[in-house]
């Protein structure tokens, strides 16, 4: 009889604590899930979204959706209307040189920091998807491109274990993102130019001046060129 009371007892603890597990992994899955689309730009600068629309699309209750909101708002990544309703914000050209200036000041500093922890192993990784890259630009495709570039980027970057500067960047991409798709959607992938092949060199070569001016004019010519054009625009 003890024995049976202890498991009625037991099972309904256990049911209890494994509520909470599974309710953070809906918000652990919305929060990849939205980041995935913010970084991809499939949220249109401008173009608003309900949070129960969005919990609708993504199969969840509305709850991990808007704390995931919330907290994407807190890094600059969306704003939260009086409405409910939810968007990214407009890019200005202020807000531009901003992010492009910090982009260019924090990565050149993360993947110098980087650079001791990666090996030719590494370099193989980024070779594959530099070529995968190389297709996307061919062939128009946008969102894969923006998809592979980010993870061209921080697959150098979190081999620094940072724990301050990547979160920091990590940020950055998410403001920066949406705009650029909008970019890539007027001017086209075609004559897009990477420096990654550059950046591969002096990786393998161990070189970290190299490598920081690979980034810094990776990022300079892929968003700053360009993102200023289409901000000159009428």
């Amino acid at each position: 009889m003890a024995d049976a009371h202890s498991a009625l007892k037991s099972g309904p603890a256990k049911a209890a604590a494994a509520t909470p597990s599974s309710r953070g992994a809906t918000r652990e899955q919305v929060d990849s899930a939205v980041r995935s689309r913010l970084l991809t730009g499939r949220f249109i600068p401008g173009k608003s979204v309900t949070i129960r629309g969005l919990a609708a699309d993504l199969g969840v209750s509305p709850m991990p959706v808007r704390e995931v909101l919330q907290r994407l708002a807190a890094e600059n990544a969306l704003e939260v209307k009086p409405n409910g309703r939810v968007q990214v914000p407009d890019m200005t050209p202020g807000r531009f040189d901003e992010v492009l200036k910090a982009r260019l000041l924090l990565e050149t500093e993360l993947a110098e920091l980087a650079l001791p922890h990666l090996r030719s192993a590494d370099a193989a990784d980024l070779k594959a998807i530099d070529d995968d890259i190389d297709a996307r630009l061919t062939n128009g495709d946008a969102e894969a491109y923006m998809r592979l570039n980010h993870a061209f980027h921080f697959r150098i970057y979190r081999a620094s274990g940072s724990q301050v500067l990547l979160p920091l960047i990590d940020s950055l991409w998410l403001q920066f993102a949406p705009f650029m798709r909008t970019v890539y959607g007027r001017v086209g992938t075609a004559n897009l130019e990477d420096r990654h092949k550059e950046a591969i060199r002096a990786i393998e070569r161990a070189d970290a001046p190299a490598l920081r001016a690979a980034i810094a004019a990776d990022i300079a010519d892929g968003m700053g060129l360009l993102g200023k054009e289409v901000l000159a625009e009428p």
